[in-house]
Order: C-alpha cells, then structure tokens, then sequence
C-alpha cells in the first residue's frame, strides 16, 4: 500500500512540477499579492565608548517594503511622479514593472524607512502597497567598514556574513529559524521520528567589541587625510592596547558606506592589515635591536664601526644614504636608522639565536586576531637560507613580509614587558537568553625580559626626544617611544626593488613606561616623498595629542 500511494503521488507530482509545471506557476504568479514571510532578523554588533556604553555598529532595521498592482494603476508616469517626491526611484525599473498588467504585485523598493512610508500611505496612491520588512543597518555609515564587514546572499540565497566581524561571528549572530533535519534512510528502516534538532541557537547572541566608535572615527580621519595627501594605494592603521591586546580602532581607507556598497570593487571590502603581507622596513629594527639587548650581545652603550655599507655573500647593503658615520654606539643605530648598525647587531648575536628571536615573535605564523582570512608572515629567509646576508637584511624589515597585525603583536612586546599577547576585537558574548560571555585570551609567552623591554623603551624615547624631526614634535611632560620605516617594494615582475615605489609605516606607544596605547600606521607607494618621517609623523602626533587628551592620560614625566 506504501508503495502505491509513493507511485501515484510521484505520478502526479511529475505532471505537476514538469509536464505542466509552466502553466500551473504562471497561473500562481498572475494571482500572487504578497505572502507574509518571516522578517530577517539577526544578532547585533556593539562597539564600546571609553566610559563602557555600548554603541550600534551593526542591527536590524525595521521598516517596509514598497511594491505596486500594475492592474490598478491608471496613470504610471503619475504615480512614479507622485512617488518621486517621497523616495528616489529608477524610472526605467518602475515603468518596466508598473506595464507586467498580467501580475498583481512587483516589488520596487526593497527598505523604506518608517517615516517615508507614512508619508506614501498619507497620499493614498492606487496600487501602491507597503509591507513590514527588516534589514542590516550599519549606524556607522563607513566607520571602520572594512573590520565591521557586512552581509551578503550566499549560494542557497541565506543572507550571512560574507566580511569582518559580521563572518567571522556568523554562528553568534545568525538568526535563522530552527531548523529540524530528518534522517531519511533512518525513517525507513529504523527508529521513525528519529529527528535531528540543530542546536546552534545555544549559542546566539551580540557581539560586544573594544572598539571605540571615537577613536575609530578619528583614526578613519586621520586615514583619510594621509590618503589624499600621498595618493598612496592603500593607507591603513590600528590602535591597541599593548598589554592586553585589545583594539580601540583597526580601520583602512579607501573606505565605503557599509549601507551603500554599489560601484565598490571586491578589493576594498578585503582588510589588508590581516590579509596581506608586506615588507615593512626599518620599524623592525627595534626588535632586532631588543634582540641583541636580551641575549647580552649589545647594549645601549656598544659601538661598532659604521663604513656605509658592508658585504655578505657577495651582496652589498647600506645606510639609507649611502654614508658612514665612523664608531657609533647602538642609540644612534636607531636615532639615524642605520642599516648597518642592526646588521652588526645580529653578526653578535649570531644568526641562529636572532632567528630564534624571530621565530618566537610569531612573525610567520596567525596572530589569532578575531577576523577572518588571516594570513601568516613569510620567514623562510630565515629558516631554509645558511646564507648571511638573508638575517642582515631581515634585521631591518627587508627579506621577511609580515602582516601589519603580526608586526602589532610584535612591536608590542617592546612596549609590555616582552609578553606576546593576542590582538582581538570582540570581548563580550551577549547571549539571547540573558548570559554574558567574557571572551578570555590566554597569557601570551614572554620573548624578551622586563629589563629588556625598559632598555629598548629608553631607546626608542631618545629617538622621539632628539632624532625625530631633530626633536620637535616630542610632547612636553609625556614620554613618547617610536620609530619609522621606509621600505622597498619588491617588483613581482622583472625582481629585485623598484627604485622609485616606497613602504612607509611608523610605530610608537605611550606613556613609554607604562603603555596604555600602541598606534601603528603604513601607507603603500605614497606619491612624492621618500622617507616615512615626511609623510607619517603628523598623522602619528595627530593621534598621540588625541588619544592623551580624549582619556584624560596624566602627565608622566
């Protein structure tokens, strides 16, 4: 009897669904008016202001959905006139729909708000109808868009989190209905009602970050200002604490409207800063320098003698300028940024221990940070090459190419104590049935010792107080520890560096000797400059004068 009633009802599915399946849906579509569904609904995104309120960065709207009867409009041209002075529309789109008089219902515009929607009602306008609809509002506009990320159809036309923080807690913030699956072979030769519940609204909720929607806004600024100035391909920066890796703002320009991506490429949705790889130049040689203090090789106080240039395996390297500056001792290797000095360095300490160094900062591998497709560094130069001269370059930012997160992380063992901490961006998990989650991040390994970290501190001190722009742009009363970089670009084409095309990335934190705040910032290929010092130091002291006093950070010296 099974078997039967399975036969027939195949039968007259068939003629149905495929023998006169045509006639039967174009049947329905004629009479279709508007079906109730279920509005779209997910978990929100929050950043978190310096005093610990949660503010918007990613929620549901609720609003309506604007869809005309062809069959009961007289006059089209008329109504989209009439409708033309409440919401913007696309002639050629609403003309197109308004002559299907074979339909009852096609829908125009997909989100309007609640007070455009009261004013289309007021005017009472035939065949014009509004239905209940919810979609993603981003309040920030384009504030830190590339880490917030945004959401999209994926190949079974479910809207989920395609970038940013919107994918990476996709299981957090979906909210689909539940969705009960059936075993079906179960059904039939074992247990029947052997169901299978998805479980994973246990885990559902919002996602409170340490984001600080001021410092973020004002670091997307400051971004901007770089970018227009430079005409660099791509500028980016983040602001971290050191000693607990949290970011207050992580952001990258050229940027875009989150609520309004048409005529945005692929590639600026991508976030650079994890997921991509660069050579950052002379902002590693304090780690280099750091290394050489740690094991004893060096100290502040060692001098060598600097001729400008010194061989390794038949390969020459210099000073950025080519000159030598006789016997030096390492503050002024950092002060005037010498190549040769850090080369020095790691002739002292030996290649094997400065690789280890290296390798314990984690520079190839995933820093762990909260978004998706981080990628990991490129350190093979120093550990398949016996050759010399692959750790010489690698001692000032060449040879080896880093994200800029794993080069934060890094750095930021400079400013802590040596302790490797783990960037991230969300810290709480607010549950849909009431729980809060502190997201908690293991203790990070310590690299250098704590004297380490103070001796490199004072180090990098000196070269704000007197190196820097000859000193200029130290802050009175606050201690400031940072260097720049300028790098070569590798030519992926013909090999080698271009001549003319430049890496510029600058680092500091403050207060040096107790670190509330690690500000990092790179700009790719800025036009008409050479040296990072021109183009990154303002945007840098923009930032640190902000930061002081947006926290209320006291005077420490």
């Amino acid at each position: 009897m099974v078997l039967v009633v399975v036969v027939v009802l195949i039968v007259r599915l068939y003629q149905v669904q495929i023998a006169r399946g045509d006639m039967y849906r174009s049947e329905a579509e004629k009479q279709y008016v508007h079906t109730m569904r279920d509005l779209f609904t997910r978990g929100s995104i929050f950043f978190t202001t310096k005093d610990g309120e949660a503010v918007s960065a990613a929620t549901v709207q609720a609003g309506y959905l604007l869809a005309i009867d062809p069959t009961r409009i007289v006059d089209p041209e008329a109504t989209y006139e009439r409708l033309m002075a409440f919401i913007p529309l696309d002639k050629e789109v609403f003309m197109t729909r308004a002559d299907r008089t074979d339909r009852t219902y096609q829908e125009v515009v997909q989100q309007v708000e609640r007070s455009v929607a009261e004013e289309i009602i007021a005017a009472d306008l035939p065949g014009v109808g509004l239905y209940r609809n919810q979609w993603r509002y981003y309040p920030g506009g384009a504030l830190s868009a590339r880490t917030v990320g945004f959401i999209g159809y994926d190949s079974e036309d479910n809207l989920v989190g395609k970038y940013g923080l919107e994918r990476y807690y996709e299981d957090v913030l979906n909210r689909d209905n539940e969705k009960l699956s059936v075993n079906f072979f179960a059904e039939l030769f074992s247990n029947v009602g052997n169901l299978v519940f998805d479980t994973e609204g246990d885990e559902r909720g919002d996602v409170v970050t340490t984001l600080e929607p001021v410092v973020s806004r004002t670091l997307d600024r400051v971004l901007e200002e770089a970018q227009e100035t430079w005409k660099g391909d791509v500028t980016g920066g983040i602001i971290i604490n050191p000693t607990n890796g949290e970011i207050y703002a992580l952001g990258v320009v050229p940027s875009f409207d989150l609520n309004d991506r048409s005529g945005v490429s692929l590639e600026a949705f991508r976030n650079p800063l994890v997921e991509d790889v660069y050579e950052l130049g002379s902002i590693i040689k304090p780690l280099t320098m750091a290394s050489g203090l740690d094991s004893g090789a060096v100290t502040p106080e060692t001098t060598y003698y600097d001729a400008g240039h010194i061989t390794l395996d038949q390969a020459t390297i210099g000073n950025f300028d080519g000159r030598g500056r006789g016997y030096v001792n390492m503050q002024e290797v950092l002060n005037q940024s010498l190549n040769t000095g850090v080369a020095f360095v790691v002739g002292q300490v030996g290649k094997e221990k400065f690789r280890d160094y290296f390798l314990s900062l984690k520079l190839g591998s995933e820093t762990g940070i909260d978004l998706p497709n981080e990628t990991y560094g490129l350190v093979r130069n120093l550990i398949d090459s016996p050759r010399d001269i692959e750790y010489a370059t690698a001692s000032f930012g060449q040879g080896i190419a880093l994200t800029p997160i794993a080069a934060v992380r890094a750095l930021s063992t400079l400013a802590n104590g040596g302790v490797l901490t783990t960037p991230h961006i969300a810290k709480e998990i607010v549950y849909e049935d009431g729980p809060v989650r502190t997201i908690g991040f293991p203790p990070g390994e310590h690299v250098f010792k704590e004297k380490t970290s103070e001796d490199i501190t004072r180090m990098l001190v000196r070269v704000v107080d007197e190196a820097l722009r000859g000193g200029t742009v130290a802050i009175p009363n606050y201690s400031i520890a940072a260097k720049t970089g300028t790098a070569q670009i590798a030519d992926t084409v013909n090999g080698g560096y271009y001549d003319d095309k430049f890496l510029h990335s600058f680092f500091g934190y403050f207060p040096a000797y107790n670190p509330q705040f690690l500000v990092f910032l790179y700009t790719v290929d800025p036009k008409g400059v050479r040296y990072a010092s021109e183009t990154l130091t303002d945007p840098f002291m923009e930032l640190a004068h902000f930061l002081i006093s947006y926290y209320n950070v006291p005077p420490d010296r």
